[in-house]
């Protein structure tokens, strides 16, 4: 091993490539955009672009439909309730709310709504207040001696 041959690998970033500095950088004069032509320019946004014939993302046929008005719900079920209860992360004698599940970490979004589902077991009587809840689910709480509270959500008047 000689010290030439030495390498540091610890920086995982490649540094940047500086153009326009100089014929000597071999990135100068024209920065490694050819020379002339629509390409050469700044502003260029031809990514789809095949020349006139119809693109290809409007050649292919789209099936589906995407909701826009869909709500994205963190989700909990029953059997991870219990395991957190048992691990003494979620104290059962209190009141659960998502305040209280974002400073034990275990949700992660403060913005999304929180929503509790029925798959596994529960034992703990707890009383819970979420944003929703399956039917199911609300069964299970008050068959193991807890309540569920839904919060509703607050409604914009119409000025």
């Amino acid at each position: 091993m000689k010290l030439n041959v030495l390498k540091n690998d610890n920086n995982p970033r490649k540094s940047r490539k500086r153009v326009g500095r100089g014929i000597g950088s071999g990135t100068g004069k024209t920065c490694g955009r050819g020379h002339k032509g629509q390409k050469s320019r700044t502003g260029v946004s031809i990514n789809g672009f095949e020349g006139g014939q119809m693109p290809i993302y409007r050649r292919v046929p789209k099936r589906g439909f995407v909701n826009i008005h869909r709500v994205e719900f963190q989700v909990l079920n029953l059997g991870d309730l219990q395991a957190f209860v048992d691990a003494k992360r979620i104290d059962d004698k209190k009141l659960i709310t998502k305040e209280s599940l974002l400073e034990a970490n275990i949700l992660k979004k403060k913005e999304l709504p929180f929503k509790v589902l029925a798959k596994g077991s529960l034992n703990s009587a707890i009383k819970l207040e979420v944003d929703s809840a399956s039917q199911p689910a609300i069964k299970a709480i008050e068959k193991a001696g807890g309540k569920v509270t839904i919060l509703q959500k607050k409604e914009v008047e119409a000025a």
